[in-house]
């Protein structure tokens, strides 16, 4: 999947498949009563854990599922476990790059939790937050590298203020999330986003 660093209109990536999630509010405003957004949040997610595309019985990924409050809880017995989480992100990029938008990019997905980045606590407030179905022990795909740095490029352009803030999930709340993972590779993703911004 390629996008373009002009496919960002009305805060919606126009390249990514559209499912709305209900769970996000308005992000608060900053003191000329303008909306910030300034940090990229890079996430994984796989349900069950370590395992990836399992689809409930109408064909709705799971995760998908998760995110739009419609995951059968009695599907896994993991999902038990998660009863009730009402959570969200703006993107998931799927193993095969297939990218879904589920909260408009200026409004607050509830991704990150309890966190703090450069001293500024609840990131959820300012930040974006991209899950990749993943988890901290596999090596994610050539495919996801590719969307997720057009995705970012695109965020980079609509949101200049994101350039210098890109972090992971494990940096904004050390010790209680470990993911993107260590299979996650930064450098390769850096290298890709300068070699995209030179096109």
């Amino acid at each position: 999947m390629s996008t373009s660093i002009t496919n960002i209109k009305d805060h919606r990536l126009l390249s990514a498949t559209w499912l709305a999630s209900p769970n996000f509010n308005e992000r608060p405003k900053g003191k000329n009563g303008s909306m910030s957004v300034d940090t990229i949040v890079i996430h994984n997610i796989s349900l069950p854990p370590d395992e990836f595309g399992g689809c409930d019985s109408d064909g709705l990924h799971y995760v998908k599922a998760l995110f739009t409050n419609q995951l059968d809880w009695s599907a896994h017995p993991y999902f038990k476990s998660i009863e009730g989480a009402e959570v969200s992100a703006h993107l998931l990029i799927e193993r095969d790059g297939r990218v879904t938008q589920f909260v408009p990019f200026d409004k607050r997905a509830w991704h990150a939790g309890k966190s703090s980045y450069l001293g500024r606590p609840e990131c959820n407030d300012y930040s974006i937050g991209i899950e990749l179905e993943g988890s901290d022990f596999q090596a994610f795909t050539d495919e996801q590298y590719i969307a997720l740095t057009d995705i970012i490029t695109a965020i980079y352009h609509a949101y200049p203020k994101t350039r210098r803030h890109l972090t992971g999930h494990s940096d904004i709340a050390p010790g209680r999330k470990s993911d993107p993972g260590e299979y996650f590779d930064w450098m390769r993703l850096r290298q890709m986003i300068n070699q995209n911004s030179e096109r």
